[in-house]
């Protein structure tokens, strides 16, 4: 088992992403497929052009392989975004692939949905294996254009 922080009163939170360490644990019921969410809906970051801070919802779904994603860690990993300027759509996919790095899942979708900024709320969705290519199934079926 790859953790350091469970089970310790550890109260000093990373500076960014590439401080905080993502950790895990075996997956004990490897025969089955099974899906995980996690919810974090007090996710913040800063916006890299006017420093304002961006909050969101970001909810993450998988299907572990051999590790599964320790929660503590994850929630140290995902506060040291707070001070980190990054943009809405590069946050998302960093997450995937920080996490994807971490745990080599079958499966997993990040989704993030920012708060409205000048009257605009903005949704994205990450996923491993990366999307197939729904336009060309659309076609396939005779659905589009």
């Amino acid at each position: 088992m790859d953790t350091s922080l469970l089970g310790r009163s550890e109260h000093k939170l990373p500076v960014s992403p590439d401080e905080a360490k993502l950790e895990t644990f075996p997956n004990r019921t490897l025969g089955r497929n099974y899906r995980i969410t996690l919810n974090c809906p007090e996710f913040s970051s800063l916006c890299p052009v006017t420093g304002q801070p961006d909050c969101a919802h970001v909810e993450i779904v998988y299907v572990p392989n051999e590790l599964c994603i320790e929660t503590k860690s994850l929630k140290f990993y995902l506060a040291s975004y707070r001070n980190h300027p990054l943009f809405n759509e590069a946050i998302v996919n960093r997450i995937l692939d920080d996490l994807v790095k971490a745990c080599a899942p079958k499966q997993m979708t990040v989704r993030g949905e920012f708060g409205a900024r000048g009257g605009i709320q903005l949704t994205c969705e990450a996923r491993y294996p990366d999307f197939e290519d729904e336009d060309q199934a659309e076609c396939a079926t005779g659905c589009c254009h």
